[in-house]
């Protein structure tokens, strides 16, 4: 048998993004629906079999997991937050800072004090991007001093310092402000406030996969440099800082084969979600991604695939999307988002560790294994 969308949404008292991630997981099937193939159904077994795992109270080891994977808060943090639908940044709502700060003041909010430094590393122009951020911030953490035992002055004057090879490895070097230098490498003048906006919005965002890795690392007395290439090696997954590449690809795709609705129902019935659409801190939308495309002039293959996006999948467009949408209304290079996503979040991993440091307490979970043990003899 097989159920609606919201029928299977009530059995199993979930939001639709969650439906939707459980079909592309390979854990609910699909199917178009015959009577309107804008539709699909789903399994009914597939839905009441995992209703039946959420059936009574989770043991500990769940919790944790749970926590572990968008769950509760696992640390304590002052310094941002997505609470009433907004992204606070140590109380101040980050889309109204978005406005007017550039990501040097950000920074001075995030951090309680910008030091401003010059990168001790010139850079090749010819390897500008990841590779070239990378590769600095690896000469560093093999020489820099490790973070335990620094007083916060003196780690202040290494976050300004670290901050600084990364700005160089995206945006070259020099004394304007980091979204000017970045317009100017993409030589798209026109772009500049867009991209000062853009990099306040992203600057940070509570305790991702990225920053957490950053957190780890210094919780060991590693230094910033390390943690701060640890988070960008982090960031570096699909499912991170490039899942805005995938919703550039899909667009083109789904453009270039006929009419987008029609493409897009047909890619919800084969099980599979919409990158770009959703997210499960922001129940009413991504406030980021409404900042950023309300000052957009949005290209019309992106506009064609955001309705149709909303009306079949009823989520609003996040973060990747209007980065995707950002890089082709600016026809910016295709690493762009990669580039200004890798470049704002240094500030929050900076703030974030910073944060870890003065706990003085070493990240370490627990595994719950499940292998085996051989017997005592």
């Amino acid at each position: 048998m097989w159920l609606t969308a919201g029928e299977a949404l009530q059995r199993l008292n979930v939001k639709a993004q969650t439906l939707y991630a459980s079909v592309s997981r390979g854990r609910i099937r699909a199917k178009p629906d015959p009577a309107d193939p804008r539709r699909s159904l789903y399994s009914r077994d597939d839905i009441d079999r995992l209703a039946r795992r959420s059936v009574g109270r989770p043991r500990a080891d769940a919790v944790a997991a749970e926590a572990i994977s968008w769950g509760d808060p696992v640390l304590p943090s002052a310094i941002s937050t997505v609470a009433r639908g907004r992204l606070w940044y140590r109380g101040e709502d980050a889309v109204a800072l978005a406005q007017r700060a550039t990501l040097e003041e950000t920074a001075e909010l995030l951090w309680g004090r910008f030091s401003r430094a010059d990168s001790d590393r010139s850079i090749d122009k010819r390897e500008w991007g990841v590779r070239s951020a990378m590769l600095a911030l690896a000469g560093r953490a093999a020489s820099d001093l490790p973070s335990l035992g620094r007083s916060p002055g003196a780690l202040r004057v290494d976050a300004g310092q670290v901050f600084a090879v990364v700005a160089d490895a995206f945006a070259g070097g020099g004394e304007a402000p980091v979204h000017m230098r970045l317009a100017t490498r993409y030589r798209r003048a026109a772009a500049a406030d867009d991209l000062r906006c853009v990099l306040v919005l992203l600057a940070d965002h509570e305790l991702n996969a990225s920053t957490f890795a950053a957190r780890i690392a210094v919780s060991t007395g590693a230094s910033l440099a390390a943690g701060t290439l640890a988070a960008l090696a982090t960031l570096g997954g699909p499912l991170h800082g490039r899942a805005s590449t995938e919703v550039a690809a899909l667009v083109e795709d789904i453009e270039a084969e006929g009419p987008v609705p029609a493409r897009l129902r047909a890619w919800l019935g084969e099980g599979r979600a919409v990158p770009g659409f959703g997210h499960r801190l922001y129940p009413h939308g991504d406030v980021r991604a409404a900042a950023l495309l309300d000052r957009l002039a949005v290209p019309p293959a992106f506009a064609e695939f955001r309705a149709a996006a909303e009306d079949l999948v009823g989520e609003a467009p996040n973060i990747d999307f209007a980065l995707a949408a950002l890089r082709a209304a600016h026809d910016l290079p295709s690493t762009a988002p990669m580039e200004i996503f890798a470049l704002a979040r240094s500030v929050g991993w900076l703030a974030h560790m910073l944060e870890q440091i003065e706990t003085g307490s070493i990240i370490r979970p627990r595994a719950r294994y499940t292998g085996s043990i051989p017997p005592v003899t």
